[in-house]
């Protein structure tokens, strides 16, 4: 489930993450993968609403491919994984996971392919992620 590469981040299943049935809705798993992302970044001394004033740019997501295993359901505890598949010069494209750990084996209940973008805030044109986020990224 981890390796030193990877980052993780808990969240607690909520009343308005779900649907009648108490079950998460489909739809909120990308947003607890979004907020993994953010802070994954955070952890690595990258601060997103920074990078968009003082550097220009910012990380917009390019595409998302999303699989569905098990439900969560109200009150769970899960862990989100993240970490990094590829990495290139404009983009990079990131394997995030959602856990339910339990007692004997951690269950995946969800994972998603994520393709994030460099882009100009100003512009929303893409452009290079620049180097020393690269390197702290590494």
């Amino acid at each position: 489930m981890s390796t030193d590469l990877t980052h993780t981040w808990p969240i607690r299943v909520y009343w308005e993450d779900t649907d009648a049935g108490g079950i998460v809705y489909y739809a909120n798993y990308l947003k607890f993968f979004e907020r993994a992302r953010t802070e994954w970044l955070r952890t690595l001394g990258v601060n997103q609403q920074a990078l968009r004033e003082q550097v220009g740019g910012m990380f917009v997501v390019q595409e998302a491919q999303v699989r569905f295993l098990q439900s969560a359901r109200l009150d769970d505890a899960l862990l989100l994984s993240t970490s990094i598949t590829e990495r290139g010069r404009a983009s990079m494209r990131l394997l995030q996971q959602c856990w339910l750990p339990g007692a004997n084996q951690p269950r995946l209940l969800c994972e998603a392919t994520i393709r994030v973008g460099w882009v100009n805030s100003a512009s929303q044109k893409p452009g290079r992620i620049p180097q020393a986020i690269l390197d702290t990224l590494t």
